[in-house]
């Protein structure tokens, strides 16, 4: 079970939000190149919040992630598209269902 993750806080400038949304879905294609992060989702809180949620079972695994592929790219891309620096929590998981 993953034990450990990611949650994720993102606040798309205004007018940018479809830029976002985009950014996101394309950083999926990043993200399953990571044998190490078990389950990651991006999804849409309101009109311009935006949050991603990712698990993993090694605390080496999350580490990976957090100085990994989308890590760069929010960073390459984060004043174009956000208001604010993304709020990354560590956070530990204590229940999951996956397929």
């Amino acid at each position: 079970m993953p034990s450990l993750g990611f949650l994720v806080e993102l606040e798309a400038q205004q007018g940018k939000e479809d830029l976002v949304a985009e950014f996101l879905s394309e950083a999926k294609l990043l993200v399953d190149a990571e044998p190490g992060t078990v389950a990651w989702f991006a999804f849409r809180t309101g009109p311009t919040s935006f949050r991603i949620f990712d698990v993993f079972d090694t605390e080496d695994d999350r580490q990976t992630h957090l100085h990994g592929e989308v890590r760069k790219a929010l960073e390459k891309r984060g004043g174009e598209l956000f208001g604010a620096p993304p709020v990354i929590t560590p956070v530990d998981v204590v229940a999951v269902k996956l397929p």
